[in-house]
């Protein structure tokens, strides 16, 4: 059976301006996940998400749930999946973290790193080219994605 991965980029446009406590600041929902088409790589899920983790790596954002402040938008979005009982391991990553992790550090076998499953030039480019532009907008605290699998 298959894993696949939906999510939204979502970003608090306000919070470098004025704050994150402002009402103004709330997360706004960016980019689905699907638009940017990342493809389901298992090495790259279990990296990044512990997902389907047979490989060893050390996961960046595992289990975090589904975040109690997200936008209108992701809470629409995750509507669809949220009664179903194949969703599972919701969670959630900023683009700050992902900016200062060690994309050089490798799987339990050292046969892979990070960077070579989902790094730059991996399916998941665009999505970092996306948070990286809005982190430089917003600043990189201000950008996360949320992803959960079915």
């Amino acid at each position: 059976m298959s894993t696949e991965c939906a999510g939204m980029i979502e970003c608090r446009p306000g919070a470098r301006l004025w704050g994150p406590d402002d009402e103004d600041s709330g997360w706004q929902g960016a980019i689905d996940l699907f638009l940017l088409n990342n493809g389901n790589a298992y090495t790259a899920l279990a990296c990044l998400f512990g997902v389907r983790n047979s490989f060893g790596f050390r996961p960046l954002a595992e289990g975090r749930g589904f975040p109690g402040d997200a936008s209108e938008a992701l809470r629409a979005d995750y509507a669809a999946y949220d009664g179903s009982p194949d969703t599972h391991g919701t969670t959630w990553v900023t683009w700050a973290e992902l900016a200062s992790a060690d994309w050089r550090e490798t799987d339990g076998s050292g046969a892979r790193s990070r960077e070579s499953v989902a790094g730059e030039r991996s399916g998941w480019g665009p999505v970092w080219t996306v948070m990286r532009t809005l982190g430089q907008l917003h600043g990189a605290e201000h950008v996360r994605l949320v992803v959960w699998f079915f």
